[in-house]
């Protein structure tokens, strides 16, 4: 009996030896991948896990200047503040709303569209859509927001002017002054300004899908849209729902530039969101341990919802990224 388990240990001990060896080969091998990747791993540590320290900040009543050691701790105290804000469930509200109405059409119009460009056959249109489409990406939001508010302007706004040479409406509609259309403005404004961007994922995931299956499906005499149907979508299954298990954990961190810029004080209790209230009421107030109890409520909610998406998908899908 002891010489089966010294049998054992021996074997489990030579494949350790074996495992190491062989990492250590690979690593000499392809020790100039490593080399080149060192870099983003150090940007990575120093600006993503690194400020994780500053968390420090929401368990003390801190104050600049003075030393860490010398701040006063006060355990959970600001967490309860911001749970008993009747502000802070209304700022929930809003970021929910927008980024799940954002998730949905952000996310479906770009597959929509990558499906439809990629069934056009003249290369010279689709390169200039696509080009067309992707440019709006590279605009700065303060120039996109901008654009919005014209366009919805009541003097002179395009949106208004066609309304009513529609007669859809009698007279110009304030647009940016109700609250209760400002999530679908914001949403609108995105998907166009994304789209396109978006769209590139989804048609270099289609042009890795083999010829020869589209070329099966014609001679077994498939119509284009069964093609699209059993075909295309199936091919990009993988890659649509790593995205969307990527967005799902995104959804309550959707920043705060979008509705920074389209609001104002007229729809404030619908374009304040997470992001914008921890800005704020935290480091607009000075209250820095405050605005950072805000910014580790949206952290830990976005872990939770990214590992929860992710072990629906790995258990329904057997797709997943981890």
């Amino acid at each position: 009996m002891k010489s089966m388990t010294a049998s054992r240990k021996d074997t489990v001990v030579q494949a350790a030896a074996k495992k190491r060896s062989a990492f250590w080969k690979t690593f000499v091998r392809q020790r100039y991948l490593y080399l080149m990747s060192l870099p983003f791993v150090l940007w990575a540590f120093v600006f993503s896990y690194l400020p994780l320290w500053g968390w420090t900040m929401a368990f003390q009543k801190f104050k600049p200047g003075i030393a860490f050691r010398d701040q006063k701790w006060v355990g959970l105290q600001y967490f309860k503040e911001l749970f008993a804000d009747e502000q802070f469930y209304r700022v929930l509200r809003n970021t929910l709303a927008m980024s799940t109405m954002g998730l949905v059409a952000g996310f479906v119009v770009p597959i929509v569209f990558a499906v439809v460009l990629n069934e056009v056959r003249a290369m010279s249109i689709k390169r200039f859509v696509q080009t067309v489409s992707y440019l709006p990406h590279f605009v700065s939001w303060v120039v996109v927001a901008g654009i919005v508010t014209k366009m919805l302007s009541t003097e002179g706004g395009v949106v208004n002017d066609l309304l009513v040479a529609l007669h859809i409406i009698d007279e110009p509609i304030q647009f940016m002054a109700k609250g209760g259309l400002f999530w679908y403005i914001v949403t609108a404004s995105d998907v166009w300004k994304e789209m396109g961007w978006n769209t590139i994922i989804y048609l270099a995931a289609i042009a890795g899908i083999g010829p020869e299956l589209y070329e099966a499906s014609r001679v077994d005499g498939a119509s284009r849209v069964r093609q699209v149907w059993h075909i295309t979508l199936p091919g990009i299954r993988p890659t649509i729902i790593v995205l969307l298990i990527i967005s799902i954990g995104h959804l309550i961190g959707i920043g705060f530039e979008k509705q920074f810029l389209l609001g104002n004080p007229l729809v404030s209790d619908y374009s304040q969101v997470l992001d914008l209230y921890a800005l704020n009421y935290g480091l607009g107030l000075g209250r820095f341990s405050f605005g950072t109890a805000i910014n580790i409520f949206n952290s830990v909610i976005s872990v939770f919802l990214l590992l929860i998406a992710n072990g629906i998908f790995k258990r329904t899908t057997k797709e997943s990224i981890f």
